[in-house]
């Protein structure tokens, strides 16, 4: 072999690691995040709960339609991971918005917002969120739904609720946090009007309202049978939301019940409708428009999604609030 073919094989060889190199670099590089910092927040579709507004008022049952989803995890997106305050100001951008988040403890028992008890599918992490202290989980960096590394970082839970006051309301769900965690966490943060709680049981629900009487709560109340429980609960329907399934019942009278008693439906279609979507199933979210209208026809007055930047738009773009809800969109027509 010449020096010539040694030096052009040495050159490929050079060439070839360098691409490698880049290749991998180019992997591992973070999706910077369009939002928090860098978004005009003017521009946020914001619901004005506050001291002259409260959550009961919005979320109460009228014959007028409400122009809001629940974003299952804030609505996670690629570039936008679950439970994440960049994801929550994406979503507001398209839509109006109650944030279904998921609570954890930590090691030293500080409350984080993320879905899995595992870190491995949404974080650069390993391990169990709980076996982890709050200062090695903001280490970690966040994944969006692709799996991409971003520059975002787990939330904690008093993160969340100074980011939503004033923009949009927090649900929270239990995970590892129980009722009298959540309820304190809400209480000590004066934050009443805009945070509310999934309770799971009917005794849940009563330990709340005994602890603090101005909570909301949304409740599982999938059927007659159940309503007629939780009538005998004695706590107050103004401070439910009653969740009735991802497959709405049948019953027409059920959503009467409810709506008798002040209180909204809500359904989900993160199990069903949503994974048409997201699959591929089919073309685009429009074509299943008859199929989401036909939810709201039923009786549903909130739909949990995982795709709230699609279905708001499909759903409300056309949006006229009237009446005392009104006060709470103020970016919308009257």
């Amino acid at each position: 072999m010449t020096y010539r073919h040694i030096s052009r094989s040495l050159a490929c060889q050079v060439i070839f690691s360098i691409a490698i190199i880049w290749a991998g670099q180019l992997e591992a590089q973070p999706i910077p995040p369009d939002a928090v910092a860098g978004v005009d927040t003017r521009s946020l579709k914001k619901l004005n709960v506050g001291d002259a507004a409260s959550l009961p008022d919005l979320l109460h049952y009228s014959d007028q339609p409400l122009p809001i989803v629940s974003a299952h995890r804030g609505g996670p997106m690629v570039g936008y991971p679950e439970n994440c305050l960049a994801t929550f100001e994406h979503t507001l951008l398209h839509t109006y918005a109650l944030m279904e988040v998921d609570p954890r403890l930590t090691k030293d028992g500080q409350i984080v917002l993320h879905h899995d008890a595992r870190l491995e599918r949404t974080t650069t992490g390993t391990g169990l969120v709980a076996q982890r202290t709050l200062a090695e989980l903001q280490r970690l960096q966040l994944k969006d739904s692709a799996g991409h590394i971003t520059n975002n970082s787990i939330p904690t839970l008093d993160e969340a609720i100074q980011w939503a006051r004033g923009k949009a309301i927090l649900v929270l769900d239990q995970k590892d946090v129980p009722i009298e965690m959540r309820v304190k966490a809400i209480t000590e943060r004066q934050a009443e009007r805009h945070v509310m709680v999934i309770v799971y049981s009917f005794k849940d629900a009563k330990k709340c309202y005994e602890l603090n009487n101005r909570i909301m709560m949304e409740v599982m109340v999938p059927n007659q049978e159940q309503l007629q429980l939780f009538d005998e609960t004695g706590v107050s329907w103004k401070n439910v939301v009653a969740f009735v399934g991802h497959d709405p019942p049948t019953d027409p009278s059920l959503f009467d019940e409810i709506h008798k008693r002040g209180s909204l439906c809500m359904a989900g279609t993160s199990r069903n409708l949503d994974r048409q979507v997201l699959a591929g199933a089919v073309p685009s979210i429009e074509k299943l428009h008859d199929e989401y209208k036909q939810l709201l026809s039923v009786g549903v007055n909130l739909i949990e999604t995982d795709i709230p930047t699609q279905l708001g738009p499909l759903l409300f773009e056309q949006a006229v609030v009237v009446g005392p809800a009104s006060r709470f969109f103020a970016t919308l027509p009257r």
